[in-house]
């Protein structure tokens, strides 16, 4: 299974993933339809994409009673179903990240699907703050930056005694 994966320390602010991924889904430039959102924070100069968890207990399936949003077992990812929504908006309260939204009309939600597993987001962003990473290999780089955090700890602890 591929995940999604935000490096905030590489983010730039370009927003070239909320205009990639509005006109994939849309056929227009317009961020109010994109599934990922930067947010700015300009007293410290950082940008925070955000965009959908694909949650292992997601919160947004268990709410929507008409199942227009279910987990596909194979791939992980919440997929949304139009022609079964009824417009409640449950699942936009249900998300605890608010990675469900609106579109520019107010209608229909917007929802990550990862492009199919090809998440455009992902082509455009030349900072690399955005990766589509197996599970596997994210856990083994997780572990890897771990030990080697340790073992600058244990090297700096031994050069001050």
């Amino acid at each position: 299974m591929k995940l999604l994966v935000v490096n905030i320390d590489k983010c730039t602010g370009c927003r070239a993933c909320e205009y990639a991924c509005s006109f994939v889904h849309t056929g227009m430039f317009n961020p109010l339809d994109s599934s990922i959102k930067v947010s700015e924070f300009l007293d410290d100069f950082v940008f925070v994409p955000s965009v959908c968890t694909q949650c292992e207990e997601a919160y947004c399936v268990s709410v929507c009673p008409t199942h227009a949003l279910t987990k596909n077992t194979q791939t992980g990812v919440v997929e949304f179903d139009s022609s079964k929504c009824i417009g409640c908006k449950q699942c936009v309260i249900a998300c605890p990240w608010g990675s469900i939204k609106l579109n520019h009309t107010g209608k229909e939600i917007i929802k990550c699907d990862l492009c199919g597993g090809e998440p455009e987001c992902v082509k455009v962003c030349h900072a690399k703050a955005l990766e589509f990473v197996d599970a596997e290999d994210m856990v083994l780089d997780k572990k890897h930056r771990n030990a080697v955090k340790y073992k600058q700890l244990i090297v700096e602890q031994q050069g001050v005694g």
